[in-house]
């Protein structure tokens, strides 16, 4: 998929939403755990009930990491599920990885080219050359941990480092890198005071907000500071919208709350 085609799909739907697959066998409605596969038979209901309100699924591969080989196989099974039945949807394999360059490689091989995910997060801390494996993967995105939603961010994140945040260095630096332009962003809806700087760096990328909703992110504020003439955000909400209900009716509630959000990013959009 290309930022062109992802831009369509967000006018064509009035949305920017990304919906993140986090799937905690404690959470899910205890009707599904009697099902072979409790894990796909959620994300494929929610999947169902959400994918023309939403233009991106983030599952978090730790959330099936977590449950070893039968983990694995769920989110094999979901990424199909989404690239056969919606290939109109952007896939982001949350993974954020980062390693020497062979190693690194071996990853984008993994999510990229065999589970065939559209992006992948990755982690900038070792720099280039653990970063331009994923680079090169044709038509593929690589989306960087830039400036995160957690309140250890400011730990390093947002550090003077010879006159410059870190952060800020991160950004300049990533666009010297080769295919950087197939580069996306990570920056929390919590930060939204800082998209103004971080735009005049990044004026054209798309950058993909986490922490609006249940960790406290304004939607408005993050669209008033960040947003692009071709939108260039995928606000993404997770627990707030796949665990709006435990019961058997957990699909239409989560239905009910992506709505909701689509309903004010149609708003904003105009």
């Amino acid at each position: 998929m290309t930022t062109t085609q992802l831009y369509s799909e967000i006018v064509k739907k009035k949305s920017f939403l990304s919906i993140g697959l986090d799937v905690d066998l404690d959470k899910i409605p205890p009707h599904l755990l009697q099902a072979e596969d409790p894990i796909f038979e959620f994300n494929k209901a929610i999947i169902d009930a959400t994918h023309n309100l939403a233009v991106a699924y983030k599952p978090n591969t730790a959330f099936f990491e977590a449950y070893g080989i039968k983990g694995w196989h769920s989110l094999e099974k979901t990424i199909a599920y989404i690239n056969q039945n919606h290939p109109e949807i952007f896939t982001i394999a949350d993974a954020k990885r980062g390693d020497i360059g062979n190693t690194s490689a071996m990853y984008a091989k993994a999510f990229l080219q065999d589970l065939n995910f559209d992006s992948v997060t990755v982690a900038p801390y070792m720099g280039k050359d653990s970063v331009e494996p994923f680079l090169a993967m044709q038509d593929k995105f690589t989306i960087l941990l830039a400036l995160t939603s957690n309140s250890g961010a400011f730990d390093f994140q947002t550090k003077d480092a010879g006159g410059k945040e870190l952060y800020k260095q991160v950004l300049e630096t990533s666009k010297t890198w080769q295919n950087s332009q197939n580069l996306m962003y990570v920056v929390g809806a919590t930060k939204a005071e800082y998209f103004t700087e971080i735009r005049k760096i990044i004026p054209d990328s798309f950058i993909l907000v986490p922490g609006v909703g249940a960790q406290g992110g304004s939607l408005e504020d993050v669209c008033r500071y960040g947003m692009n003439d071709k939108v260039g955000l995928l606000v993404n909400s997770s627990r707030g919208i796949i665990y709006a209900s435990k019961g058997e009716d957990f699909a239409e509630k989560a239905r009910e709350e992506a709505l909701k959000m689509q309903q004010q990013m149609a708003h904003i959009l105009g």
